[in-house]
C-alpha cells in the first residue's frame, strides 16, 4: 500500500486538504497540520495517524523566525519515520520543506494551488511548482502563470 503523507496549514489551506479525506482509506497515510485549537480535535478522528507542527505565520516574525528552525526540523523527523512515497500539499509555508524531503529522496510532490488564488500566485506555489510532480491549479485562469499546471477544477 502506498504512503501517502497529506500535510497543509491549518485554516483554509487544512479545509481543503481534508476535502480529499475520502482518499484516506485508500493508503497508508499520515495527515501533518499546525498545532492550535482549531486542529487539537483531528486527533478524535484520525488519532495516531496526525501529527503536529508549531502553529506561526509570518505576520508574527518574531516567533516565527523561531518556529522555522523547529518546524524543519520536526518535518525531517516524521517524513524520516514514516518514509511517503507521496507528498500531497494544499499549502501553505507549513508544507514547502516538506515538498523539498520529498524531492531529496526522490518522492513523488503533489501540490494543489490554493482555492483563494484567482489570478496571483502564492508563495508556496512560486516556491513548490519547480518541484511538484504534478502541480494542479483550482481556477482556469491560474494556467497562465503556471502552464505546465494542470486545472482540475475545485476539490469543494
Amino acid at each position: 500500500m502506498k504512503k501517502v503523507m497529506f500535510i497543509a496549514s491549518m485554516g483554509g489551506h487544512l479545509t481543503e486538504l481534508l476535502q480529499m479525506k475520502k482518499l484516506f482509506k485508500y493508503y497508508d497515510y499520515m495527515l501533518v497540520t499546525e498545532k492550535h485549537k482549531s486542529t487539537i480535535n483531528l486527533k478524535e478522528e484520525y488519532n495516531d495517524k496526525v501529527k503536529y507542527l508549531l502553529a506561526g505565520n509570518k505576520d508574527h516574525m518574531l516567533k516565527y523566525l523561531f518556529v522555522i528552525p523547529i518546524n524543519i526540523i520536526k518535518s525531517i523527523i516524521y517524513f524520516l519515520k514514516f518514509k511517503p512515497d507521496v507528498v500531497v500539499t494544499t499549502g501553505a509555508h507549513t508544507s514547502v520543506v516538506m515538498c523539498y524531503l520529498a524531492k531529496i529522496f526522490k518522492k513523488k510532490v503533489i501540490y494543489i494551488e490554493s482555492f483563494a488564488n484567482i489570478e496571483t500566485r502564492t508563495l508556496t506555489g512560486r516556491l513548490v511548482y519547480k518541484i511538484a510532480d504534478v502541480f494542479i491549479v483550482q481556477w482556469k485562469s491560474l494556467l497562465k502563470l503556471y502552464p505546465n499546471a494542470k486545472y482540475e477544477g475545485w476539490i469543494f
